[in-house]
């Protein structure tokens, strides 16, 4: 019987073919490897609700801080630290208003003579102490008030370009306005007075058109005003139209209420020279005389005269009151304004707003924090006083 194939030859045999098989194959091509298209880019710009955004506002009063007419009664140090101690309060705002009451001018001649230059009231700083003011924090001032023509349209026009020039933006005449411009919010400064060639506070109808057309056009408008009797007996505001030695001084409850009911966010008052109260109308502030804040010289400052508030305000993007606060300050010349420890321009502003309003719509927080507080709907020429008033 024949045997088999040994193992070593069986061995070799699968050597073989493994050899041959080997010789036979071929290297594989190599499988492209797709290459990913990029889909666009797709940015989407998140745009928040405007009742989610926030805008804070510093508003103070009359301000004056040293005349060279008819003699040179300008601050030792040329004004330069006047503001220094509210400065901080005012810098810390999105934006700080103020009234300028006379003119920033070098020289030039008066447009209305004094009968007795021992007691005139005409208000001339250099243009110099513009930069004052924007040190201090001020971005927008009113040109509208009895003081603004001191010397004629050529004062008030010097003014504005005075302050333009250091970056404060300034309006007054009839049918201008100011415009101060926040990451997210354009806000509009209308600034009325009862004096000639101003926005025309006693041409109602007028104004309240003028604010309408600007409440189409901006995110946020403020209106301003420089109205009302003057004096320490005109605290309170009357619910009618006042004088002050025979001159016409408007309604400013009407004013100021009507101001809202056609566009404005937020409504801030000065000329009296004293204190007045506040009240929240339809969601919208409204304070109707910051009173004398930093004037150095020829504006009494005795008594209540020299107290005022710095009035802080916090509005939504849609314009409605969120919160705010009082800073109260003195003026002790021949210092500036300085802090009062005493709070009197909270004290004095709070007991006006409870007692000319019952509910001004406002809680007054002992720390000077201004909230809004519910209050029913009010007229636009209805006292109202209810029995939810603060103590």
């Amino acid at each position: 019987m024949t045997s088999g194939p040994s193992n070593k030859y069986r061995a070799c045999g699968f050597l073989l073919v493994f050899a041959l098989l080997a010789g036979c194959a071929t290297t594989p091509e190599p499988v492209p490897v797709p290459v990913p298209v990029a889909e666009p880019e797709v940015v989407v710009e998140f745009v928040p609700h405007r009742s989610t955004m926030r805008i804070s506002i510093a508003s103070v009063g009359d301000m004056m801080i040293g005349t060279d007419f008819p003699k040179n009664h300008l601050p030792d140090d040329d004004g330069a630290a006047f503001l220094a101690n509210v400065a901080p309060y005012l810098q810390a705002a999105d934006i700080a208003f103020g009234n300028l009451e006379g003119v920033l001018i070098d020289g030039g001649e008066p447009a209305k003579k004094c009968s007795n230059p021992n007691a005139c009231y005409l208000f001339r700083s250099p243009t110099r102490y513009a930069r004052h003011y924007r040190g201090a924090g001020f971005d927008v001032m009113s040109l509208a008030n009895n003081h603004a023509r001191d010397f004629g349209e050529e004062g008030r026009d010097s003014s504005a370009r005075a302050l333009l020039d250091v970056g404060i933006t300034a309006s007054g005449r009839r049918g201008t306005w100011s415009i101060v411009k926040t990451d997210e919010l354009h806000v509009a400064f209308a600034n009325f007075a009862v004096t000639k060639n101003s926005n025309m506070l006693l041409d109602y109808e007028e104004s309240f058109a003028f604010i309408e057309a600007l409440d189409t056009a901006f995110d946020i408008v403020v209106v301003t005003f420089h109205g009302g009797a003057e004096g320490v007996d005109a605290t309170h505001v009357p619910f009618t139209e006042e004088e002050y030695y025979g001159e016409p001084r408007g309604d400013v409850v009407w004013f100021a209420r009507g101001a809202v009911d056609h566009g404005a966010d937020l409504v801030i008052g000065h000329g009296p020279h004293v204190v007045r109260g506040i009240e929240r109308y339809k969601e919208r502030l409204i304070a109707y005389s910051l009173g004398n804040f930093a004037t150095y010289y020829g504006i009494s400052v005795a008594g209540i005269k020299g107290i005022a508030p710095i009035l802080n305000t916090t509005l939504d993007g849609e314009g409605r009151f969120v919160e705010g606060s009082v800073v109260s300050t003195i003026q002790l010349r021949p210092a500036g304004p300085s802090i009062d420890p005493e709070d009197r321009a909270l004290k004095l502003m709070r007991g006006l707003s409870i007692d000319d309003f019952g509910n001004p719509g406002v809680a007054f927080l002992p720390d000077g924090t201004l909230l809004p507080k519910d209050r029913p709907d009010v007229p636009r020429h209805q006292l109202q006083i209810d029995d939810d008033s603060m103590p």
